[in-house]
């Protein structure tokens, strides 16, 4: 029979690619996250409007990628495969295009589809021409027939992008700290569309539990609590220690017992972070960052600030369980707490960032054309060279949004393994400078999801990272999907 592994790891790899879970993460912002991006940014209003004209609205609609073309000297389009791409020195790339649609007073003025951009197509994803072929259409078309794709082509140079770690976002992590005010710290991301808030709870020396996010420095848990709305203290009590009694929470409780509404609440809240316009527009702000910058990833509607409220309470008991040693606290490096971002991820981060500055530019030139006295058509201000070439350069130099580097290497080529590896590439964001050891140590959760030896020496050494042989990537997946099969199967709501 020969050897068991080999025959395992054969017919492994005859049905899964090295790169499948980088393919997946591509299609999937393709075809679901740059939807939902377009959603984000979905009405477009410039404050600048003609005079006899009461409401005016630009609204983006429906996005969609075609497959690879290319547009020749004479304007005329044709299909582009990879081998021209590469001999040519041009990108591999597909014409993006939208719905666009004007609205004056609530009337639909004029609707059109627009190009917005040209997408680089990750070689062997569902947009390249090269998807499903066999391996003899694959050698006739000039390619090689075990190359995994995985990659782009920019200007003829084939590039890859790197995946990152970094902690997962909207958790509480709480750590004990060796230097500060506070024992403990719990530190949490929060994440909502473009929005990535950092959020700190700590316990000062005079038993309060305090909350820091945004410009909302050290501010009571408690009076946050009460300022969303759960203003009762048996109800913020019930919260935190059902089953057992906690000192700690009485003493918060017994320091803001005075507080009795959530107006006052907001209200205290606004004057202690130095809001100083009269009362009605100092709740008004302090409503709005609240909704806005406190756990967005729980909503940013009035609605959901209960629900906020539930889980600052629910954080708290996480921090006075840690803290009083009857759990351990959180480990950074244990894999649970980490998160991979594919190339998906991260072009989905590019284009956010850069479909905000094509909207910048489309209200710029709209607002300049209206203060000359004229009304112009939204199909003459869109600039759909704009966000391609702000795109082609990221990709190109690997300088990305966000201010990080070498996120886009050009892929090694010396030889067959070397180039896969490249393609498994994971890169932590931790600085290499600084000695970080815990980071850089092997941690017994990597076991079949990183490789235990390849890493490279010196000042990089475990923070550049390969993935395993078979390891997979499973994708971000739909809350409400699983909520809804969890109450089917019988589940109830607390």
């Amino acid at each position: 029979m020969g050897n068991p592994s080999k025959v395992i790891i054969d017919s492994y790899f005859k049905d899964h690619s090295f790169v499948r879970s980088d393919i997946e993460s591509f299609n999937y912002f393709i075809e679901k996250e740059l939807q939902k991006i377009i959603e984000e940014n979905k009405i477009i209003e410039p404050t600048i409007i003609p005079n006899n004209v009461d409401e005016f609205k630009i609204v983006l609609d429906k996005i969609w990628v075609e497959k690879p073309e290319i547009t020749e000297a004479d304007g005329s389009k044709r299909a582009i495969y990879p081998v021209e791409a590469r001999l040519r020195k041009i990108t591999y790339s597909a014409p993006c295009f939208i719905e666009v649609s004007a609205h004056i007073n609530e009337v639909q003025r004029e609707s059109f589809t627009t190009q917005i951009a040209n997408i680089p197509i990750m070689l062997k994803s569902n947009y390249c021409h090269l998807n499903k072929l066999t391996r003899q259409e694959l050698i006739d078309r000039g390619e090689d027939p075990d190359d995994p794709g995985g990659y782009f082509i920019i200007n003829g140079t084939e590039k890859v992008i790197i995946d990152i770690e970094d902690l997962t976002s909207n958790k509480l992590l709480i750590t004990k700290q060796n230097v500060g005010v506070s024992e403990y710290v719990g530190k949490m991301f929060s994440e909502r569309g473009s929005f990535k808030i950092p959020h700190t709870i700590e316990k000062m020396k005079d038993g309060i539990f305090y909350l820091t996010f945004t410009r909302v420095k050290r501010i009571p848990v408690i009076v946050i609590a009460k300022a969303l709305g759960l203003v009762k203290d048996e109800e913020i009590m019930k919260f935190i220690s059902r089953d057992k009694q906690y000192d700690e929470v009485l003493i918060n409780l017994y320091e803001f017992v005075d507080i009795k509404t959530s107006e006052d609440a907001i209200d205290w809240i606004a004057k202690k972070i130095g809001i100083t316009q009269s009362k009605e527009i100092r709740i008004e702000r302090m409503q709005e960052i609240l909704d806005r910058y406190l756990i967005p990833h729980i909503g940013i509607d009035k609605d959901d600030r209960i629900m906020k409220s539930y889980n600052l309470l629910k954080m708290v008991k996480h921090f006075i369980l840690v803290s009083s040693g009857e759990i351990p606290p959180d480990d950074k490096d244990h894999y649970k707490n980490k998160r991979l971002k594919f190339s998906g991820d991260l072009l989905a981060d590019l284009f956010r960032v850069n479909l905000k500055v094509l909207i910048g530019d489309l209200l710029y030139n709209f607002q300049r054309i209206v203060k000359r006295g004229k009304f112009p058509s939204i199909k003459v201000i869109i600039r759909d060279k704009l966000l391609t070439q702000r795109i082609y350069s990221s990709m190109a130099t690997g300088n990305w949004v966000g201010g990080r580097k070498g996120i886009s290497q050009r892929i090694q080529r010396l030889n067959f393994l070397e180039s896969l590896s490249h393609l498994q590439r994971v890169v932590s964001p931790l600085s290499t400078s600084q000695e970080n050891f815990e980071a850089r140590e092997l941690h017994c959760t990597h076991i079949g999801r990183l490789c235990p030896i390849e890493t490279p020496e010196g000042t990089n050494i475990g923070l550049r990272k390969n993935l395993a042989l078979t390891a997979s990537v499973s994708e971000d997946g739909d809350e409400e999907e699983l909520v809804r099969s969890l109450i089917n199967m019988g589940l109830k709501r607390v």
